[in-house]
Protein backbone atom coordinates (compact mmCIF):
# COMPACT_ATOMS: atom_id res chain seq x y z
CA UNK A 1 0.00 0.00 0.00
CA UNK A 2 0.81 3.38 -0.94
CA UNK A 3 2.27 5.15 2.49
CA UNK A 4 0.91 8.85 1.37
CA UNK A 5 -2.48 6.59 1.29
CA UNK A 6 -1.82 5.08 4.54
CA UNK A 7 -1.10 8.15 6.25
CA UNK A 8 -4.54 9.86 4.37
CA UNK A 9 -6.42 6.64 5.80
CA UNK A 10 -4.95 6.96 8.97
CA UNK A 11 -6.18 10.57 9.31
CA UNK A 12 -9.37 10.29 8.59
CA UNK A 13 -9.89 7.17 11.62
CA UNK A 14 -8.90 9.70 13.47
CA UNK A 15 -11.12 12.10 12.47
CA UNK A 16 -14.33 8.95 12.57
CA UNK A 17 -13.15 8.70 16.25
CA UNK A 18 -13.62 12.34 16.89
CA UNK A 19 -16.54 12.59 15.28
CA UNK A 20 -18.92 9.79 16.74
CA UNK A 21 -17.34 11.19 20.13
CA UNK A 22 -19.78 13.61 19.67
CA UNK A 23 -23.09 13.03 20.81
CA UNK A 24 -25.45 12.24 17.85
CA UNK A 25 -27.67 15.09 18.18
CA UNK A 26 -24.77 17.64 18.53
CA UNK A 27 -22.60 15.89 15.49
CA UNK A 28 -22.20 17.66 12.40
CA UNK A 29 -22.93 15.55 8.99
CA UNK A 30 -19.92 13.07 7.64
CA UNK A 31 -17.76 15.12 6.04
CA UNK A 32 -16.78 14.83 2.35
CA UNK A 33 -13.17 14.91 2.42
CA UNK A 34 -13.56 11.35 3.64
CA UNK A 35 -14.47 10.34 -0.08
CA UNK A 36 -11.04 10.26 -1.63
CA UNK A 37 -9.65 8.41 0.90
CA UNK A 38 -11.98 6.25 1.59
CA UNK A 39 -12.08 4.93 -2.58
CA UNK A 40 -8.49 5.33 -2.67
CA UNK A 41 -7.79 2.24 -0.44
CA UNK A 42 -11.59 0.44 -1.28
CA UNK A 43 -10.75 -2.46 -3.61
CA UNK A 44 -7.32 -3.21 -1.16
CA UNK A 45 -7.73 -6.55 0.62
CA UNK A 46 -4.18 -6.06 3.17
CA UNK A 47 -4.92 -6.70 6.39
CA UNK A 48 -6.47 -3.35 8.60
CA UNK A 49 -4.01 -2.30 11.27
CA UNK A 50 -5.26 -3.35 14.67
CA UNK A 51 -5.42 0.37 16.25
CA UNK A 52 -7.60 1.42 12.87
CA UNK A 53 -9.84 -1.80 13.06
CA UNK A 54 -10.99 -1.51 16.61
CA UNK A 55 -11.33 2.46 16.30
CA UNK A 56 -13.64 1.70 12.81
CA UNK A 57 -15.40 -1.21 15.21
CA UNK A 58 -14.18 -3.81 12.86
CA UNK A 59 -13.87 -7.51 13.48
CA UNK A 60 -10.20 -9.19 13.45
CA UNK A 61 -9.00 -9.91 9.98
CA UNK A 62 -10.95 -6.87 8.67
CA UNK A 63 -9.16 -5.24 5.28
CA UNK A 64 -8.46 -1.54 4.14
CA UNK A 65 -11.47 -2.32 2.25
CA UNK A 66 -13.70 -2.82 4.97
CA UNK A 67 -12.70 0.52 6.53
CA UNK A 68 -13.41 2.15 3.45
CA UNK A 69 -16.80 0.80 3.49
CA UNK A 70 -17.24 2.31 6.74
CA UNK A 71 -16.87 5.92 5.78
CA UNK A 72 -18.87 5.58 2.49
CA UNK A 73 -21.76 3.94 4.83
CA UNK A 74 -21.72 7.13 6.91
CA UNK A 75 -21.85 9.38 3.82
CA UNK A 76 -24.26 7.58 1.93
CA UNK A 77 -27.82 9.16 2.15
CA UNK A 78 -26.51 12.85 3.08
CA UNK A 79 -28.06 15.48 1.16
CA UNK A 80 -25.61 18.65 2.80
CA UNK A 81 -22.25 18.39 3.92
CA UNK A 82 -20.37 20.39 6.56
CA UNK A 83 -18.10 22.98 6.31
CA UNK A 84 -14.74 22.23 7.79
CA UNK A 85 -15.12 24.55 10.68
CA UNK A 86 -18.73 22.99 11.49
CA UNK A 87 -16.65 19.19 11.99
CA UNK A 88 -17.05 17.27 13.93
CA UNK A 89 -19.54 19.47 16.09
CA UNK A 90 -22.78 21.08 14.47
CA UNK A 91 -22.37 24.81 14.89
CA UNK A 92 -24.38 26.19 17.77
CA UNK A 93 -26.63 29.20 16.49
CA UNK A 94 -26.16 32.23 18.47
CA UNK A 95 -29.37 34.05 16.73
CA UNK A 96 -32.47 34.82 19.09
CA UNK A 97 -35.32 32.24 17.72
Amino acid sequence: MLRAANLQFARIVDEFVRWRGVPEDERSAAPGWWWGPAFEVLCLQDPLPDACRTSLGLPAGATYGDGARVFLESLAGQTALPWPDHFPRKPVNSDPP
